[in-house]
């Protein structure tokens, strides 16, 4: 059994659902497809939470009457005859009378939750009204029946997976189920969510519970490319990635892929292939255990980056300095993605400023404290990039005017990362890609 999960833009017009479903019957094999919402759905819902949050009701109804039209205009589309659209409106107004229920209801982080899981509700309940009308054989799979996480929010593999087996055995001789991505409960059995991106994840996880052959991420590009194809002219996608690189180029940047989504197909080496959906027979992205080559693959960029540098005559040969210093982060429960240190200066970045305030507090009791905002992570990413000849050469003289803020290297084998102000991102990709590819 394989895993097909098709994003917003897959499913975001009508005439792309009808394309996913020719995709997921051109063969005989068995497979759990994950939707997400409609594109452009979930900063919808956002925006009516945070509305409703500032108690703007009037705000809220309109952005709900808003959404609502936009699904009645996509069902007009979707369904081709006049009972499989009274289905479908029927599920829109079930939803949508939901979010007008609200309105009268004292905004919670609880309903807040409930309010972002409809995007992926209503695109699976359309997308099998859909089914139903083209006489295509499946079964709808709740993924609030299985998806679980924890207190700390970390999903429960060993849970999905006993869930999920025996929810499957019961549909024994089914090849086509239909669940959603991104939704879950939580460890009080309250509705939740994967967080942004969560769709991915969640295809991983069904993948390595299911010990699938294959997990599928279908989306816009066709694969993952060498460099952002947005800023970037000339990119190509990379045919083969492993594991480790692919992960360090979600996390530091790569938008095609969730940085989690990595980690459950990993542990159980199901083999992950990034397709396209608007171009179904390109050859895309497949990540495996094995790197395919050595040497340099991909240059990825991660805005919105905060660096904070630490200074002290003290930290000099001072046992437990570091420690400190990182249990500071951990205490805001704040991650760092890259860290830079001297004799007496220790340089760390993180991507929110959400206890910023409370942690430059505390790290003033060590020594100076300085923060740059508005900063951009640069990583160049290669199987044992650290032992390829003339990388860093390369590298250094192709951006040798761009104003680096730190350089990390050699704490992984894959990676070569460098801090940048965010208005070099751009200039410092094109000369990377000149520079490192020849494009």
């Amino acid at each position: 059994m394989k895993i097909m999960k098709f994003g917003g833009t897959s499913v975001g017009k009508p005439e792309r659902m009808h394309q996913v479903a020719q995709l997921i019957t051109k063969t005989d094999e068995s497979k759990i497809v994950v939707l997400s919402a409609l594109s452009g759905t979930t900063n919808s819902l956002v925006g009516i939470s945070d509305l409703l949050a500032a108690n703007d009701k009037q705000g809220a109804k309109a952005a709900i009457d808003k959404l609502e039209a936009h699904y009645r205009d996509f069902v007009l589309l979707l369904s081709n005859t006049e009972d499989g659209r009274k289905k479908a409106n029927a599920i829109v107004s079930e939803h949508f009378e939901f979010l007008n229920i609200i309105l009268r209801i004292s905004f919670s982080e609880a309903l807040n939750k409930d309010i972002l899981a409809q995007g992926e509700l209503l695109s699976t309940k359309l997308f099998c009204v859909f089914l139903e009308e083209q006489s295509i054989a499946h079964v709808f799979l709740p993924a609030l029946d299985f998806m679980t996480i924890d207190a700390n929010g970390e999903p429960q593999l060993a849970d999905i997976k006993e869930k999920l087996t025996d929810i499957l055995k019961s549909f024994e001789g089914t090849k086509l189920f239909i669940t959603q991505g991104y939704i879950c409960r939580n460890a009080k059995g309250e509705v939740d969510n994967l967080k942004r991106g969560g769709s991915d994840y969640t295809a991983s996880l069904v993948a390595a519970a299911i010990q699938a052959t294959v997990c599928e991420i279908w989306t816009d590009i066709d694969g993952m490319h060498n460099n952002d194809p947005r800023v970037v002219d000339k990119t190509l996608p990379i045919k083969q990635i492993s594991f480790d690189e692919a992960a360090e180029l979600a996390y530091f940047g790569a938008k095609i892929l969730h940085p989690t989504c990595i980690w459950p197909a990993q542990q159980t080496n199901v083999p992950v292939k990034l397709l396209n959906t608007m171009q179904p027979e390109a050859e895309g992205t497949v990540i495996t255990e094995e790197a395919g080559s050595i040497g340099v693959k991909a240059v990825a960029a991660k805005d919105g980056i905060i660096a904070i540098r630490i200074k002290s005559s003290r930290m000099l040969l001072a046992y437990g300095f570091l420690r400190k210093i990182f249990e500071v982060f951990e205490k805001y429960r704040t991650s760092i993605d890259v860290v830079t240190t001297s004799e007496v200066a220790v340089s760390v970045t993180i991507d929110t400023d959400t206890f910023l305030k409370e942690i430059v507090e505390e790290l003033e009791q060590f020594g100076s404290v300085e923060v740059d905002n508005n900063q951009t992570i640069i990583s160049v990413v290669g199987n044992e990039i650290a032992k390829t000849d003339h990388v860093l050469q390369q590298f250094f003289t192709a951006i040798a005017d761009v104003p680096v803020r730190m350089v990390s290297y050699g704490g992984s084998h894959h990676n070569i990362t460098i801090l940048v102000p965010s208005d070099y991102k751009i200039k410092t990709l094109q000369l990377l890609n000149k520079g490192l590819f020849g494009l």
